[in-house]
C-alpha cells in the first residue's frame, strides 16, 4: 500500500472479495466447457454475472484508488480474477461450467450477453468523453495546444505500431509490416491522454490554469479528437481490407475520406445545430428526462455509425461533443451519474476478463509490454516536449508538458477492447497494453510532480494576464452566512433560467451556466468566490444584491420570533406508539447515573454531571464542554416542566452523543417552564461535526418521562434501578400527567 498501512476499509473490502470468491474456490470441481443452456438458465447467470461483476470491480476499484493508481485498472484486475481464466472457470454444485463459463468452442470466453453488456458501456463512456471535452478551451490555446496535441499523437502512433513491428519475430515467429492491423491498432492505442490523471495533479499543485496547465488540458482534448478520428480511419480501412487479409492501397484514401467525412460531417453538424437540440431536450423540462432523452440520442447516433461502417463509440463521442456546448451538459451528466457508475466497471471488468493469466505472465509478453510502455512514454515526453519548447515554452516547462501528456488509462481501453472484440488484437497484446497503461500511469504523473516542486516559471517569457476573465470574493461573518448566501445565489440564478451545478461538494464548487454565459463559484470558509467573464461580473453582483437584500428582510422578521417554550412545552406530550427503548441502551450505563446529586444550584448540577462524563473519558476537553452547554442553556433555558430538565449542546470535546442522568429529590431552580423545580436531570453532548441522534435520543428521553416514568425514577434509591427504569418499556401515560 502507498501509506504502509491498510485501513480497516481497505481489509474489509478484501474480506467481501474473499467470500465472494469461496465459493468457486471451495467447491470447484474442475474447469468445464459451456454447453447449450436454455433461455432461463442464461437470464439466471446473467444476473449473479452482473452482481458479481458490480461487486467485485466496486472493491478493485477502491483498492486500487488507496494505492493512488486510477480505479479502471482495479475493475479492469477485478475482472481478470473473476474472469474464465481464473475463477469463473471452476465449476461447483449447480454450475457445472462455472460462473463465468466460455460461450462457445469458436474462442470467444465472454458470452454474447456480457459482451453486449459491454458494448452499451463503452458507448455510455464514451458519450461522457464526448460531453466533458472543453471546446472553449479548445478554441481557445488551439494553435499551442493543437501543434503539441497533433505532434505527441504522430509520435505515440508512430513508436507504438513500430514498437509492434520490431517485436513480430519474436511474438509472432515471423515479421509483419507497419500497416499490419496489430500495429495499427497497437499505434492508435498509445495517442490516448489520461486528462483526468494529469488534472488531478495539476490541481493539487494549484497549477490548472498555469501555461503548461492550460496547454496540456487543451492538448489533451485535442489528442482525444484525434484519436477518435484515427480511429475511425484505422477501423473503416481494415474492415475495408478485412476480405483480402491485407491492406488494399487503393481503399485506403476512399475509406479515409468516408470516415473522416462522415465523423466530420456529423460533428459540424452537431455543433451548429448544437443550441436546437439543447432547447429541444429543455422542452422535457424535468432534469432526469433530459438526460435520459441525451442519452437515447446518444444510443440512436452510436448506432447509426456502426450501420455506416465506423465504431459505434465514435458516434456516441459526436452526440457528447454536440452536448458539451449546452448549458446543460452538466445536468445531463450530473443525472446520468448512476447509469455510468453502473455500466462503465462492466465494461472494464468484462475486458478484464478475456485477459489469460498465463499470457499476461509469458516472459515474451511481459517483455514487449515493458518495451511497448516505455516507447509510449518517450512518444508523449519528446514528441509533445519539443514542439511546447518551440512555441515558448523553456526545458523544465517543455517537461511538464511531456509527461502530463504522458498517463493512459480509459480512453487506451476502450480502443484496445475495440480491436480485441473485433478481432483485431489478441489476448496477449491486450496484456501488453495494460502493461503500458500501468507503467506510464505511475510514472508520469511522479515525474509531473517532480518538476512541479520547483517554483520555477515554465515559460521563457512572463505570460500576459487574461484581462477579458474578472473575479472576486465576497467576505461574510459566518459559516452560516455563507452556507445562506450560496443557496440564495442558486435560487436567484435558477430562477433566471441558469442552470447551477454543484461540480464539488468537499471542494465548494459550482458553476452557473446560461447559454453562452458560465460563472463558476468556491464556497469554501466564510468567503464565495466568483470567476467570469467580465461582461458578466455586474450580473454577479447584481444576484448577490438581491441576495443581501433577502437577508435584510429575514433579520426583521426574525425580531418576531416563534414562541419556543410553547414549543418547547409540547416536548413532553404523550406519543401514540410510545419510545423506543433501545436508542438509549449505546449511550446510558450505570456509571453515568447519580442517584443523589450534591449540587443545589444549576450550575453546580451542570459541572457535577461533565464530571461523571470527564471521569468516563468521553468528554476531552472539560472547560471547553462547559462553556458549550452554558451558551446553549443561555439562548433558551433547557428546564422542562413537570420536574424534568435536560441541559445539552453541540461540542468538538466528543466523538459521539454522549449522557448523564443525576437525580435530586429536593429539587432545584433551573429555570423551568412552569417555575417548578427540577428533579431530573439529563446532560447530553453531540458531536458538531459528525452526524448524531441528537434530537431523536432528547425526544426518547421526553417520552420515556412522563408521569408514570417520572414517579418511577424518582421512587429508585441506586442507579441500577433508575437503569432499569430508562431501558426498560414505560408505563402508558396516566390522564392528566
Amino acid at each position: 500500500m502507498a501509506r504502509g498501512i491498510v485501513s480497516n476499509k481497505t481489509a474489509a473490502s478484501l474480506a467481501v472479495m474473499a467470500v465472494c470468491a469461496t465459493p468457486a474456490v471451495c467447491l470447484a470441481v474442475a474447469p468445464g466447457e459451456a454447453g447449450e443452456m436454455d433461455l432461463s438458465h442464461r437470464m439466471m447467470l446473467l444476473v449473479i454475472q452482473l452482481g458479481l461483476i458490480l461487486l467485485a470491480a466496486r472493491l478493485g476499484h477502491i483498492l486500487f484508488e488507496k494505492i493512488r493508481l486510477p480505479g479502471a485498472l482495479g475493475e479492469l484486475a477485478a475482472g481478470l480474477v473473476i474472469g474464465p481464466y481464473a475463477l469463473g472457470q471452476f465449476a461447483f454444485y449447480g454450475f457445472d461450467y462455472g460462473l463465468f463459463p466460455a460461450a462457445g468452442h469458436g474462442g470467444a470466453v465472454i458470452s454474447p450477453e456480457l459482451s453486449a453488456l459491454s458494448a452499451v458501456a463503452a458507448v455510455v463512456l464514451l458519450f461522457t468523453v464526448g460531453l466533458e471535452t472543453d471546446l472553449k478551451l479548445l478554441l481557445r490555446y488551439s494553435l499551442v495546444g493543437g501543434v503539441v496535441g497533433v505532434c505527441g499523437m504522430a509520435a505515440s502512433f508512430l513508436l507504438g505500431a513500430a514498437g509492434f513491428m520490431w517485436f513480430s519475430p519474436w511474438l509472432l515467429g515471423h515479421p509483419v509490416g507497419l500497416l499490419a492491423p496489430p500495429c495499427l491498432m497497437l499505434g492508435t492505442v498509445t495517442t490516448a491522454t489520461s486528462v483526468a490523471v494529469t488534472a488531478r495533479i495539476l490541481s493539487e499543485k494549484r497549477k490548472l490554469d498555469s501555461p503548461e496547465g492550460v496547454t496540456i488540458l487543451s492538448a489533451a482534448v485535442i489528442d482525444d479528437v484525434l484519436g477518435i478520428i484515427l480511429l475511425t480511419v484505422v477501423m473503416g480501412v481494415l474492415t475495408a481490407s478485412k476480405a483480402t487479409g491485407r491492406i488494399e492501397w487503393s481503399l485506403v484514401g476512399v475509406v479515409a475520406a468516408k470516415a473522416v467525412g462522415v465523423w466530420l460531417g456529423a460533428t459540424v453538424i452537431g455543433l451548429i445545430a448544437s443550441r436546437k437540440i439543447g432547447v429541444l431536450l429543455k422542452w422535457f423540462g424535468e432534469r432526469m428526462s433530459i438526460a435520459i432523452m441525451a442519452l437515447a440520442m446518444a444510443l440512436l447516433l452510436a448506432g447509426l455509425f456502426e450501420e455506416a461502417g465506423l465504431a459505434m463509440i465514435i458516434g456516441a463521442y459526436v452526440m457528447g461533443l454536440t452536448l458539451s456546448r449546452t448549458d446543460i451538459s452538466h445536468v445531463i451528466r450530473e443525472k446520468l451519474t448512476p447509469v455510468y457508475a453502473l455500466f462503465i466497471p462492466v465494461f472494464f471488468c468484462v475486458t478484464g476478463m478475456r485477459i489469460d493469466l498465463r499470457v499476461l505472465a509469458s516472459p515474451p509478453v511481459l517483455v514487449f509490454g515493458a518495451a511497448y510502455a516505455v516507447l509510449a512514454l518517450v512518444a508523449k515526453v519528446v514528441g509533445c516536449g519539443l514542439p511546447a519548447m518551440l512555441a515558448g515554452f523553456n526545458l523544465r516547462g517543455a517537461g511538464r508538458i511531456g509527461f502530463g501528456m504522458a498517463p493512459r488509462c480509459e480512453v487506451a481501453l476502450i480502443i484496445a477492447g475495440v480491436g480485441l472484440s473485433a478481432g483485431l488484437l489478441g489476448p496477449e497484446l491486450l496484456a501488453a497494453v495494460i502493461i503500458m497503461v500501468v507503467v506510464n500511469i505511475v510514472a508520469a504523473p511522479a515525474a509531473l510532480a517532480g518538476l512541479f516542486r520547483s517554483p520555477a516559471a515554465g515559460t521563457r517569457r512572463p505570460v500576459p494576464v487574461d484581462t477579458d476573465i474578472a473575479a472576486g470574493r465576497f467576505e461574510l461573518a459566518t459559516i452560516a452566512m455563507r452556507e445562506f448566501f450560496v443557496a440564495k445565489l442558486a435560487g436567484i440564478f435558477e430562477s433566471e433560467g441558469f442552470y447551477v451545478h454543484h461540480i464539488s461538494r468537499s471542494a465548494g464548487l459550482y458553476q452557473l451556466r446560461k447559454d453562452t454565459t458560465v460563472i463558476d463559484l468556491k464556497s469554501l470558509g466564510t468567503t464565495i468566490e466568483y470567476s467570469c467573464a467580465r461582461r458578466d461580473e455586474a450580473l454577479v453582483n447584481a444576484a448577490m444584491v438581491e441576495a443581501v437584500a433577502v437577508m435584510e428582510q429575514s433579520i426583521e422578521q426574525l425580531r418576531k420570533p416563534l414562541d419556543a417554550r410553547s414549543i418547547q412545552s409540547r416536548l413532553q406530550a404523550p406519543s401514540a406508539r410510545g419510545p423506543v427503548v433501545e436508542g438509549i441502551r449505546p449511550y446510558l450505563t450505570v456509571e453515568l447515573i447519580e442517584p443523589r446529586l450534591s449540587g443545589r444550584t444549576k450550575t453546580e448540577v451542570i459541572d457535577e454531571l461533565l464530571d461523571i462524563l470527564v471521569r468516563s473519558g468521553a468528554v476531552k476537553d472539560r472547560d471547553l464542554a462547559h462553556q458549550d452547554v452554558w451558551q446553549r442553556e443561555q439562548t433558551l433555558s433547557t428546564g422542562l416542566q413537570h420536574g424534568v430538565a435536560v441541559p445539552h449542546a453541540k461540542t468538538d470535546t466528543v466523538d459521539r452523543l454522549v449522557c448523564a442522568v443525576g437525580i435530586s429529590p429536593e429539587g432545584i431552580d433551573f429555570d423551568a417552564m412552569d417555575h417548578e423545580p427540577s428533579t431530573i436531570f439529563i446532560l447530553t453532548l453531540s458531536p458538531k461535526d459528525k452526524p448524531a441522534p441528537h434530537v431523536q435520543f432528547m425526544s426518547t428521553i421526553s417520552q420515556i418521562l412522563n408521569s408514570s416514568g417520572r414517579e418511577r425514577v424518582l421512587a429508585c434509591e441506586t442507579a441500577e434501578q433508575i437503569y432499569a427504569v430508562f431501558t426498560t418499556a414505560p408505563l402508558p401515560e396516566r390522564s392528566g400527567g
